[in-house]
């Protein structure tokens, strides 16, 4: 009888322990989708239509999906060109010597 009641015990302590383990690895994988969801995934489509039929160095300026008007410089990025934004989401700002 003693054997039977080990054998159920151990049995439940394993089924305790996979359940923790399959919720640990649900909540690790949930909040590393919502931190890949966060993260900047380089610039919006706006940001290439914006410095169409612009030159490098040139001011340029689009409406955001938020409704924000972005304002920045065209750059080259690869062979197109890009609005890099005078005020980048995030706070980071671009190195200006005028500071």
């Amino acid at each position: 009888m003693n054997s039977k009641f080990s054998k159920k015990f151990g049995t439940s302590i394993v089924i305790t322990l996979l359940g923790i383990l399959i919720a640990v690895i649900g909540f690790e994988t949930n909040a590393s989708s919502q931190e890949a969801d966060r993260r900047h995934h380089g610039p919006p489509p706006e940001a290439y239509t914006a410095c169409e039929e612009k030159n490098a160095g040139d001011t340029a300026e689009f409406v955001s999906p938020h409704g924000d008007t972005v304002t920045g410089t065209c750059e080259q990025e690869g062979d197109r060109l890009v609005l890099r934004p005078d005020n980048p989401p995030g706070g980071r700002r671009k190195n200006n010597t005028n500071d």
